[in-house]
């Protein structure tokens, strides 16, 4: 892990403890290394984590894909509850995700951890849609991705697919329309869990009606 600093020893980590589900975390975000807002933990990352607590979710034996994964604590966590998961997001952010999954990973269970560069709209054909579950958090925050990020969804999710998604929705830019107007044409949505103005959506695909 040294030679992720020494590749750029100008910026610094900082680090944050967290506890879900009975698993510590320690997660590290790459300051000044030019990520924008991959370098932070957003609460609608840790409110999903939290729900997954309460609710004990767990992912054993299931496929799992995240999406802007950013600082990577919410695919760990799915990897920690048992998950094959594949962590993704822009490939300048890969190296703090697979920083943070070498750190809060065990050996023994790193084989059920993949981190993969996936950009909305361009790469989702490079990943297959037999995902049993898709994971988000804090990523319907820019109106300009929407088309992107649907079409990505859109291709990643066959009809057994269940997406878990976050969002602050006051904070964020378009967020009201993503999940009220755009999401509904092509994808059944229940709302599970509020917390202040972070909401966690239920998805699944949209079967087409037979003719």
């Amino acid at each position: 892990m040294s030679s992720i600093l020494d590749v750029n020893p100008s910026f610094e980590l900082e680090e944050k403890s967290y506890e879900f589900s009975g698993h510590h975390l320690k997660i590290s975000m790459f300051k000044g290394a030019y990520l924008g807002v991959s370098a932070f933990i957003w609460e609608p990352g840790l409110v999903l984590c939290r729900y997954f607590e309460n609710e004990n979710i767990d992912f054993i034996g299931k496929k799992v894909l995240e999406l802007g994964s950013g600082t990577g604590i919410v695919g760990i966590l799915a990897v920690l509850l048992g998950g094959n998961v594949t962590l993704t997001d822009r490939p300048y952010v890969l190296k703090q995700i697979e920083y943070n999954v070498l750190a809060n990973v065990p050996l023994t269970s790193r084989h059920r951890s993949n981190i993969c560069a996936l950009a909305w709209g361009d790469d989702q054909n490079n990943f297959s849609n037999d995902f049993d579950f898709i994971l988000g958090s804090d990523i319907v925050y820019n109106p300009t991705q929407f088309q992107g990020l649907l079409q990505t969804l859109l291709h990643l999710c066959s009809e057994k697919t269940t997406v878990y998604m976050s969002s602050n929705v006051t904070a964020r830019e378009g967020s009201v329309n993503f999940h009220e107007h755009l999401l509904p044409r092509q994808f059944n949505s229940e709302l599970l869990h509020t917390s202040g103005s972070n909401f966690i959506y239920k998805l699944t695909k949209k079967v087409p009606r037979s003719i």
